[in-house]
C-alpha cells in the first residue's frame, strides 16, 4: 500500500480544496498554497518528484517553496494596484 502523500490525485484535490476556500476568505493565501499543492501533483503526476525520492519532508519542503513562491508572485499580480487605494488627509468631522 502506498503512502498518501505519494499519490498525486490527493495533492491535487487538495489544491481544488485550497482554491474553493480561497473564495470564502479572500486573501490571497490559501491560493498560494493551492499553486504549491499543484505543483507538487502534477510533480508526482509526470513522474518527476518519483524520480528524486518522493520522501514526506522533500515533498513538505517543496511544497512549502513553492506556496511561498506563488503566495509573493500572486500578491504582486493580482494584489493592489498603484493608486486603488484612497487615503484621506482630512476628516468629515473636522
Amino acid at each position: 500500500m502506498t503512502e498518501a502523500w505519494t499519490v498525486w490525485w490527493i495533492w491535487i484535490a487538495a489544491a481544488l480544496a485550497l482554491s474553493i476556500i480561497e473564495i470564502f476568505v479572500p486573501a490571497f493565501y490559501f491560493l498560494g498554497m493551492a499553486v504549491g499543492a499543484a505543483v507538487i501533483g502534477i510533480g508526482l503526476a509526470v513522474g518527476i518528484l518519483g524520480m528524486i525520492g518522493a520522501s514526506f519532508p522533500v515533498l513538505l519542503f517543496i511544497f512549502a517553496a513553492t506556496s511561498v513562491i506563488g503566495t509573493v508572485l500572486l500578491r504582486r499580480w493580482l494584489g493592489v494596484r498603484r493608486g486603488q487605494v484612497k487615503t484621506w488627509h482630512t476628516d468629515i468631522n473636522d
